[in-house]
């Protein structure tokens, strides 16, 4: 891995959402992410982040009855041809924004992955990225993923996570020793996780300096309630944009390239950090 490469050129307008799908629906969840997807658009986002799990719902008990319902199947080549997603196509091509949207991916292997989707401009879906921190219970659903990614837009490097892989900073890390200059998280924080919800993704911004964009899901029922809070982070960990724990928003903000170059040039732990941590630790008593 080498050092991060010359930021991008010019400024990036991204997007994130949190909303209510409906569990089970991946039709009806489409449509409503055509529709955020075009509120994206319509304030100027090129970038739009939808939360974990959107088309399906994270509502584990649905997934578990009825995973012929609500996966989406890829081909070898990881795309995605399911005419359930033909709103967020034409959305995507007519508003001119890529979407980031979380979906149940079934590879041709036979392998089920919690998955953020690439709709491009184009209007083509692929499997972007398979959530590789599996959280509690998604172990009995779902395999993980064995690989990080990386999303290319305008010059922009954005690095990919799944709510649970931002708990963890080597994910963050690896993303931005990439060369990422931003990370964008779909998410689905359960209501009670306030705190942590809005340290950790904050904390990444900052370890690595680059702009993170988190996206998340809020309402249902619980135990399946989730608490909003989607917030775009600058790469000092301060906050761009950040919705109320309730209710459903779509958040602008656009990434400058001179922030990213400047919070570099002054904090520069990217560049100072070190190989390895040296040898065997020394343990004393105190």
């Amino acid at each position: 891995m080498t050092s991060p490469p010359t930021v991008p050129t010019a400024p990036l307008t991204v997007a994130t959402v949190q909303a209510t799908p409906m569990p089970g629906d991946v039709a009806g969840n489409a449509i409503a992410a055509a529709d955020l997807v075009r509120r994206a658009g319509e304030r100027g986002a090129r970038v739009a982040v939808l939360p974990e799990l959107f088309l399906c719902a994270y509502h584990p008990p649905t997934l578990a009855a009825d995973p012929a319902g609500t996966d989406v199947a890829a081909d070898p080549a990881g795309l995605v041809a399911d005419a359930r997603l033909d709103p967020l196509r034409a959305a995507t091509r007519e508003a001119g924004v890529t979407a980031l949207v979380g979906a149940a991916a079934r590879h041709p292997d036979g392998r089920r992955t919690i998955a953020a989707l690439v709709v491009d401009r184009a209007g083509e879906v692929r499997v972007g990225y398979d959530k590789q921190q599996l959280w509690g219970d998604e172990r009995e659903l779902f395999s993980a993923g064995g690989r990080g990614a990386t999303l290319l837009v305008d010059g922009w490097r954005l690095g990919l996570g799944i709510c649970y892989d931002g708990c963890f900073p080597e994910h963050g890390r690896a993303a931005a020793l990439d060369g990422a200059h931003a990370y964008l998280c779909p998410s689905g924080y359960l209501a009670g996780s306030e705190h942590r919800r809005d340290l950790y993704y904050a904390a990444r911004a900052l370890d690595n300096t680059m702009f993170v964009v988190f996206a998340n899901a809020v309402g249902g029922v619980d135990p399946w309630r989730f608490n909003g809070g989607a917030a775009i982070y600058d790469p000092q960990g301060r906050v761009l944009a950040r919705a109320a724990d309730g209710g459903t928003a779509v958040l602008v903000a656009t990434l400058d390239p001179t922030v990213l170059a400047a919070t570099r040039a002054a904090h520069s732990m990217l560049a100072d950090r070190l190989p390895d941590q040296g040898g065997a630790r020394v343990s004393m008593s105190g």
